[in-house]
């Protein structure tokens, strides 16, 4: 990752600088990167799907030190159980080194969507970010949640990547984690790969069985022809002696379309020993370099090679659904300027604006009064609305909900007879007096609250979409 001629290719100008043409590179997948910002606000209201890769993996599988390998820091949550347990939209942004920068400046930090503004130039803090941002959503006993994360990194060391880091598929739960973690886990991940736009980065451990693999089995799902799937095989240098990947990296086992990438992950060890990430992609050349049965295939071996292929294959994908995007774009843009028209002319004194509240308001008042009435001219032929819906409700079912009712039931004569001594205190009372009477009678009129309550509802859920719908019509043509 720290090779100048990958990071020179793909270069982006620092935000503070001026852009300046070349490659494709360059412009669109920062565009990309700042529509993610803009959609992540707008939350579920947003149908568009943006180009990304999705990190798709079993637990342990070593999607983790693949991405921090990428970014060249520690920076993501550790453990033995499930860490990544909220989706991570993690985009890699490449500027360029200051030439008169001295060794000790400032020159890699990261930023959160959810406290924009604050530049984090410890990479352990937002590692404890990542945590703390979890366990508000997730709560934190290993729960989890699909609400994304939003980490931008800003590096003279990295290429400019889009990538969504999800939670690692697991198959016991753990924790306050429910019984169907595993489905629900799957369900989170399909939500990003299913779309066209998406690349599948799917990583394998190269210890395991590859047919066996979780992530190319859901990658084959949505992309069973392994058109957009990158196949990543880690831990290479931890397989049994005499056996090694390459059938694997040469797509001899499981054919895709966009290859495969070996790479060589820390050990926990060198984690503990707190081994940096510059020394690790060192030993990872010398392994490969050391290994001849991987020689003649240094194009899909290593993490500098991973960062490369992942940059062109999103550049290429984002120059294939640009036109798309560009129309949805655009077609979402004029409905929105229609709507937008559709409410009429700004107001700008509070004058003006309180006339205008109040002719809403009174034309709601009278259409509503003409609704309930029957003199509304939209009279439906089809079903009952208005004063007759209420006049039905009323009628049939409020009057059934009453004669299901029985006045005297839980009152026996012993109760009344109780009551009425209990109301004439040391004296005996010629008449009845009014209190016992009062209040055996408010005890039975607190029965007909629930038949009330039902008739209430009952309306509320007749009128309800009409109003809104005729207070909608009232907005736009104010």
């Amino acid at each position: 990752m720290t090779e100048d001629t990958f990071a020179g290719s793909n270069a982006v100008p620092s935000p503070s600088q001026p852009a300046t043409p070349g490659p494709i590179g360059r412009s669109v997948i920062p565009i990309v990167n700042k529509l993610q910002d803009i959609f992540a606000q707008l939350g579920s209201s947003s149908t568009i799907d943006l180009p990304q890769v999705a990190v798709v993996g079993s637990h342990s599988s070593g999607k983790s030190s693949v991405l921090e390998a990428l970014v060249g820091r520690d920076f993501l949550p550790r453990g033995s159980d499930i860490c990544t347990r909220r989706p991570l939209v993690l985009k890699l942004v490449h500027f360029t080194r200051k030439q008169d920068a001295s060794a000790g400046d400032m020159e890699e930090w990261g930023e959160f969507l959810h406290i924009p503004g604050n530049r984090f130039y410890d990479f352990s803090e937002i590692r404890r970010e990542i945590l703390a941002e979890t366990d508000r959503e997730a709560g934190g006993n290993k729960g989890v949640s699909d609400k994304q994360i939003h980490l931008i990194i800003f590096s003279p060391n990295v290429l400019n990547i889009i990538l969504v880091d999800l939670p690692g598929i697991t198959k016991v739960p753990v924790g306050d984690q429910p019984n169907d973690i595993e489905a629900r886990i799957r369900t989170i991940i399909l939500s990003y790969i299913k779309h066209e736009t998406c690349i599948i980065l799917a990583v394998s451990p190269a210890n395991a069985d590859l047919s066996n693999s979780d992530a190319l089995q859901m990658a084959r799902i949505v992309d069973p022809d392994g058109s957009r799937t990158i196949g990543v095989i880690t831990k290479l240098d931890i397989m049994d002696k005499c056996t090694d990947a390459r059938n694997f990296l040469l797509g001899n086992v499981i054919p895709l379309r966009l290859g495969y990438v070996g790479v060589v992950n820390r050990s926990q060890q060198d984690i503990n020993l707190n081994r940096s990430i510059k020394d690790a992609l060192a030993n990872e050349e010398t392994f490969f370099r050391r290994q001849p049965v991987y020689h003649g295939l240094s194009h899909c071996c290593g993490i500098p090679k991973l960062a490369k292929k992942l940059n062109q294959i999103l550049v290429q994908h984002i120059r294939a659904v640009l036109p798309g995007l560009k129309s949805r774009i655009n077609s979402q843009l004029v409905a929105v300027a229609k709507e937008h028209a559709a409410y009429g002319d700004v107001v700008e004194s509070k004058a003006g604006q309180g006339e205008k509240l109040l002719n809403i308001l009174t034309k709601y008042c009278e259409a509503f009064t003409s609704m309930i009435e029957g003199k509304n001219e939209e009279l439906s032929t089809a079903e009952l609305s208005g004063g007759a819906r209420i006049h039905y409700i009323f009628q049939s079912i409020f009057v059934k909900s009453l004669e299901e009712v029985d006045p005297c039931e839980d009152v026996s004569d012993e109760d009344i007879r109780m009551a009425i001594q209990n109301a004439t205190g040391p004296k005996s009372a010629l008449f009845a007096p009014e209190v016992p009477f009062e209040v055996l009678v408010r005890r039975q009129i607190g029965r007909l609250l629930d038949p009330s309550f039902h008739l209430y509802t009952t309306i509320h859920s007749s009128f309800k979409w009409q109003l809104i719908q005729r207070l909608i019509g009232l907005l736009q043509n104010a």
